[in-house]
């Protein structure tokens, strides 16, 4: 054998011995509940300060940079597709090994990505699972323009990055073996709004469980998208997250459903709805952002959402809803949420029971006329699939 391909061997036997150890300390990370065990917990009167909050907080346990959006191609006529890229940081210990090595790890760095091609009806879903040492994956701190970054599944190389370009986040992925990649820039063209008072959302009663969060609801996004052998430039508009917390669910609860809605007047709108084990509604909260970026948080007795219909994953068993009906009277609004594509479901490879549905939707007017477009996410329906938060 070669000395090159003795060397690329033994990165692969490394890259898959760091997988299943990292993916056996992820399923440790899901079973400790709300115990902060050393790590900040998130509170209200969190002294914001941009652009620094765009960076990590390792204080704090859990921590995910999320973009999702709706693109079109410059083809003629316009392919659509919609896309997802998270970066996850999981710390398995809030005091790293006390060694004086920057192979000491204290933290699991998790990234998942997806391209749905809307008009083709495909669904494709790549991850990765990496300690946050050297050469596999990381975060930057200010002003460095990286974020957070991982190395692509093994056989690509490349880098999955997010990057602060000044104004937006700037990002990337690639997975030669799924033919999926994209390059994207992102521009605001409306202010940051903060996803509860003082950006604290509150997950459950008692208020044990929360998250700091902030969204930018609007970002023009333009690139190139990749996909089975075609490279597309492509242009739209996405939506960003960014959450951190130490408990960002109560024992008592499984799962969230989660959307984040843009209306072609103009308006965005959040909804939470964080579900117990029987099912129920256990806590939910709402952002509206006006077409002049003023934020409202209706009261929960504002507004409701209704599913309307199911789909069953063949490949999971997960029974997601698959229809929603929404209505904020004060707003104005009465609308329908229909998924873009049914199977949009992320299942994964690394990780067991970690399927979840996250797709591109369209949304209606009570006449049927189209009003405007979004991604909803609906996680903790499968058996154990309860998130890794």
């Amino acid at each position: 054998m070669k000395t090159s391909e003795a060397r690329a061997a033994a990165c692969s036997v490394a890259l898959i011995v760091v997988a299943l150890a990292t993916a056996a300390t992820l399923g440790a990370v899901r079973a400790t509940g709300t115990d902060t065990d050393g790590w900040a917990r998130a509170a209200p009167g969190f002294a914001w300060s941009f652009p620094r909050d765009h960076w990590q907080h390792p204080d704090y346990r859990t921590e995910w940079w999320y973009l999702t959006g709706h693109l079109e191609s410059d083809d003629d006529p316009p392919r659509r597709f919609g896309y997802q890229l998270t970066i996850f940081r999981v710390g398995v210990t809030p005091r790293p090994p006390a060694l004086d090595s920057a192979w000491a790890v204290g933290t699991v760095v998790m990234g998942h990505a997806a391209i749905t091609d809307l008009d083709a009806g495909r669904h494709r879903f790549s991850e990765v699972i990496h300690r946050a040492v050297p050469f596999l994956a990381g975060f930057g701190d200010p002003p460095q323009p990286i974020v957070a970054w991982t190395r692509a599944p093994a056989g690509t190389d490349a880098r999955w990055t997010v990057t602060w370009n000044g104004e937006g986040f700037d990002v990337s992925m690639r997975d030669d073996a799924q033919g999926m990649a994209f390059e994207l820039a992102t521009r605001p063209t409306k202010p940051l709004a903060f996803e509860g008072p003082g950006g604290l959302s509150v997950k459950s009663a008692g208020g044990e469980a929360a998250s700091l969060y902030y969204s930018l609801t609007r970002l023009a996004t333009s690139g190139t998208l990749r996909w089975d052998g075609s490279s597309l430039r492509v242009r739209g508009q996405s939506w960003m997250d960014k959450e951190f917390s130490t408990s960002h669910l109560s024992g008592s609860q499984v799962g969230w459903d989660w959307f984040s809605l843009q209306l072609d007047d103009g308006r965005e709108l959040m909804l939470y709805v964080v579900r117990d084990r029987e099912g129920g509604a256990d806590q939910a909260s709402a952002t509206i952002v006006a077409a002049d970026g003023e934020v409202r948080y209706p009261d929960r007795d504002a507004w409701s959402v209704r599913a309307t219909r199911s789909w069953r994953s063949p490949a999971s068993g997960a029974e997601y809803p698959a229809g929603w009906e929404i209505e904020l009277p004060d707003a104005g609004l009465r609308l329908t949420v229909e998924p873009e594509v049914a199977d949009q479901e992320n299942r994964s490879r690394l990780v067991d029971g970690l399927d979840y549905w996250e797709g591109a939707v369209r949304v209606l007017d009570a006449s049927g006329r189209g009003v405007g477009r979004g991604y909803v996410e609906l996680t903790g329906y499968g058996p154990d699939s309860r998130p890794p938060v």
